[in-house]
């Protein structure tokens, strides 16, 4: 089943340093915290601020390309995790039909935010990353799910960076 989500937080992973996106649902009932690189948070930091760049950055020029081609992008869909790796599909509406590309989860939200396109998860994604041992030892695995378990709603909406 797919789970519709929006960005509720972007901030930094105190262990680890690497920026992160926090996915909630719209009840409020399931989170899921993506760990991204530095530059993806930064072109999702800016479509969210709203912040013009004199020149279209790369996810710009997605979405350019995909409008001038008549297509348009349908939904994007944060499909899998495989050994630590979440996995995303871009679904597209072409003139010949449907389409749907293999893409990283950051690169496939800062482009649904720039299409305005629903981001959604899987379910078993959602499940499956509550028991994903994400940092690198059990000290800092202990420390991160501590501090992703405490985050409360205040600080979810802001975007940390």
């Amino acid at each position: 089943m797919l789970i519709e989500m929006t960005i509720k937080g972007l901030m930094v992973d105190p262990v680890t340093n690497m920026p992160i996106i926090i996915l909630r649902d719209q009840d409020g009932q399931r989170v899921l915290p993506i760990w991204v690189g530095v530059f993806e948070a930064n072109a999702i930091a800016l479509q969210i601020e709203n912040i013009q760049t004199p020149r279209p950055m790369t996810h710009d020029l997605l979405k350019n390309v995909i409008q001038d081609l008549r297509a348009a992008v349908d939904r994007i869909v944060v499909s899998e995790l495989k050994e630590n790796t979440f996995f995303a599909l871009i679904h597209l509406q072409t003139p010949t039909g449907p389409v749907a590309i293999d893409a990283r989860p950051s690169d496939a939200i800062a482009l649904a935010l720039r299409a305005r396109a629903p981001i959604l998860v899987e379910d078993h994604v959602i499940d499956q990353a509550k028991t994903v041992d994400f940092a690198s030892d059990k000290q800092d695995s202990e420390r991160l799910q501590q501090w992703l378990e405490s985050l409360d709603a205040d600080e979810l909406g802001k975007y940390k960076m």
